[in-house]
């Protein structure tokens, strides 16, 4: 064998190693320290995938092993009955907030306080601390809307502008 055929086929080696190699390791979905909470939540949804209690701390679980594609996953896979759940849509909208969906969380945000209403005077009503977290959260994606702002972590500096004018608040001075 000739030596540039021998340099060939030695550097077409050394290149099949660096690319099997990869550069990359595999990434969980989930943290370790996360995976046996989660695994007990979703094996309690197959058994009840109509409790709105488990889906609600499953969907908990996900945003706060930092993952909110998997929790617009387990409301998107919920029951129609399920999903128009004030709390849940409340959920949902968090979930797609952090998956840079800040149109989609405000629709969703907007239906929780819709449903609240139709609730209200029911056993079910909601109670105003989630009526306020909820109207406040409203108020903070529609600011995100109009600065158009779809992903807030994308736009951290635009995002705090659009927070700090949903959420000032106006005094009355007294003289």
């Amino acid at each position: 064998m000739s030596g540039w055929a021998w340099n060939v086929c030695v550097l077409t080696a050394v290149f099949g190693l660096w690319l099997s190699s990869g550069t990359q390791r595999e990434r969980p979905l989930v943290a370790n320290d996360c995976l046996e909470t989660l695994q007990r939540l979703e094996a309690n949804i197959v058994a009840s995938p109509d409790d709105e209690t488990v889906r609600r701390e499953l969907v908990q679980a996900y945003l706060d092993a930092r993952n909110p594609g998997m929790a617009v996953r387990a409301v998107e896979a919920a029951p129609e009955a399920v999903r128009v759940r004030p709390r849940v849509e409340h959920l949902y909208a968090r979930a797609l907030a952090e998956s840079g969906q800040s149109g989609d969380a405000l629709r969703a945000q907007r239906r929780a306080l819709a449903a609240c209403s139709k609730l209200e005077g029911s056993s079910d009503a909601c109670d105003s601390w989630f009526i306020a977290a909820a109207t406040r959260r409203a108020d903070i994606f529609e600011e995100l809307v109009r600065f158009g702002i779809e992903d807030a972590q994308a736009y951290p500096e635009r995002s705090a502008i659009a927070y700090h004018s949903a959420t000032r608040q106006a005094r009355l001075a007294v003289q």
